[in-house]
């Protein structure tokens, strides 16, 4: 039910990847800079459909969304945007309901073209209490087409922008306090992606790589840090290629760059976080496997403020089905990444996406797949059944596998995968173990206990209640149905940065291996 308000209130749904979340966080900052009030889409004035488009279901789940939110909240204006928004507009603009699609190509500008929409809404006096002026040429733009026909996509190659705002895992309340049930903020600091899968729509709806120069990703994470926050995510669509496209100092690329003046690495990108920034942790997210490189490695091995963690997209153990794939590395050379970070980081977390039923995958190249998994030490695996993508290489590729046998492959896989979780985890019992406390409180048999999750990315149930976004030091003492059950040996002092911690028994002590003291960036002398 909705009830009629004086400021018109929006409402952004997202789905699919980190970095949708990432532009989601970014459109709700359009509309909040607006004067725009967040509502949940059943009472929203403008619900904004934030879509993925990586596989037919992602496409599905858009559409069953539309449908629901014409159905709770029929005075809605549902504007849909995102991959799937870019790839199909014209699908997804006859949907009954839909009143506009605006694709990633415009996506930095949607509160601009949808806020005329909210200004024939009935509360438009409220619209202009704000103060907002839409760009002449999109509103004049926005009001000559007919609602069936609001289309704003153009070609995503010639798109230089890059929606960032930090995405925070858990509930907020309107306060916005870390210390009210967001943790671990989540920062996109790469869009787009220049290799050319043949199985991967993505370039096609996202654009060239393109990376967030390096003063405004400081600047994000130095506000995170003074907010309270004690670990952030680094995220993007091909995190690894993160600063080719810029030379030192965050600008533009000269077409003609040199060796002798390079463009930044993703190296140079987390140095300067450590050394630039008082943040606790830092944690990494998927990097492809030639961008792991020996110094990458052992930056992460050797900085007891970067999480034990490494995720590296496989998606296949075969040479054949890689060359297929237009994948840029052949099994050996992935073999040897992983093994040097097992080396580097004997209790890191290593994960890896998979892909089952590949267009002409045989049996025997499934075999080559299945036997590397096991050879390697994984901790887990997100495992994906093939899906065609209209478009790409590999949806008009012959000998496209069954669906029935593409699904047996992948169970085949997602067990392998958990008998490694379980090994891994199992191996940590006895032992102490670093974790962030999260916001989620669960009661069970034995009592209340707090999510956690450890240095090395995985999930901990502790005893008791605890405060969320705290560094703590846990006693494992069992693994059950994926989730570490331990208790807090030690916890971290309320006050950020401070350096210090409180033992359970009352007594000072270290950070279980790893405290970063001060707020300069310093290193503590303690590693794991």
């Amino acid at each position: 039910m909705r009830y009629h308000s004086a400021v018109a209130t929006y409402h952004v749904e997202n789905f699919g990847c980190r970095a949708t979340q990432a532009d989601g966080a970014a459109l709700a900052r359009q509309f909040e800079a607006r004067g725009l009030a967040a509502a949940p889409s059943a009472q929203a004035d403008l619900v904004i459909l934030n879509t993925c488009t990586v596989t037919n279901s992602a496409d599905q789940d858009a559409r069953a969304a539309i449908r629901r939110v014409q159905r709770q909240n029929p005075l809605a204006k549902i504007i849909v945007t995102g991959c799937y928004a870019q790839r199909a507009p014209q699908e997804i603009a006859a949907l009954p309901g839909v009143t506009c699609v605006i694709g990633n190509s415009h996506k930095h500008q949607l509160a601009e073209i949808v806020l005329p929409i909210v200004s024939d809404l009935a509360a438009s006096s409220a619209a202009e209490e704000i103060g907002f002026v839409p760009l002449p040429s999109l509103a004049a733009e926005a009001r000559s087409l007919k609602p069936e026909a609001r289309l704003f996509v153009s070609d995503i190659f010639a798109h230089t922008e890059l929606l960032a705002a930090p995405v925070f895992e858990g509930s907020s309340d309107a306060t916005g306090s870390p210390e009210n049930n967001r943790t671990r903020p989540n920062l996109k600091v790469q869009d787009g992606c220049d290799n050319r899968c043949s199985f991967c729509v993505i370039p096609s709806v996202r654009g060239h790589s393109r990376s967030l120069p390096l003063p405004q990703i400081i600047r994000e994470v130095r506000a995170l840090v003074a907010a309270g926050y004690r670990e952030v995510v680094i995220s993007g669509i091909n995190l690894g290629r993160w600063g080719r496209d810029l030379v030192w100092g965050g600008r533009p690329r000269p077409p003609k760059l040199t060796r002798n003046n390079a463009s930044q690495h993703f190296e140079d990108l987390i140095r300067a976080i450590l050394s630039e920034t008082g943040l606790e942790k830092l944690r990494i997210s998927s990097v492809e496997p030639m961008d792991w490189t020996d110094d990458l490695i052992a930056l992460a091995a050797t900085s007891p403020r970067i999480a034990k963690h490494a995720h590296v997209p496989l998606q296949s153990g075969s040479d054949a089905v890689l060359r297929r794939m237009h994948r840029k590395y052949r099994p050996w050379h992935y073999r040897e990444k992983i093994e040097k970070i097992r080396a580097a980081m004997p209790d890191a977390a290593i994960g890896a996406d998979v892909m089952a039923g590949f267009p002409g995958e045989t049996d025997a190249e499934f075999e080559s797949t299945r036997r590397l998994i096991e050879d390697l030490p994984f901790t887990y695996l997100h495992v994906f059944t093939y899906s065609a993508r209209p478009g790409t290489p590999a949806a008009a590729m012959p000998d496209q596998v069954p669906v029935q046998v593409a699904r047996e492959r992948n169970k085949i896989l997602r067990d392998l995968a958990a008998e490694k979780r379980l090994a891994f985890m199992q191996s940590f019992i006895g032992k102490p173990l670093d974790a962030i406390t999260l916001s989620v409180i669960n009661s069970g048999p034995d009592g209340e206990f707090t999510e956690a999750l450890t240095h090395n990315y995985q999930k901990l149930y502790l005893k008791g209640r605890h405060e969320p976004n705290r560094w703590i030091t846990a006693h494992i003492e069992g693994a059950e149905d994926g989730v570490l059950l331990g208790s807090v040996t030690q916890i971290c002092s309320a006050s950020s940065g401070s350096g210090s911690r409180m033992g359970a028994s009352g007594f000072s002590g270290g950070f279980g291996g790893s405290w970063i003291g001060g707020g300069d960036g310093s290193e503590g002398a303690r590693r794991r």
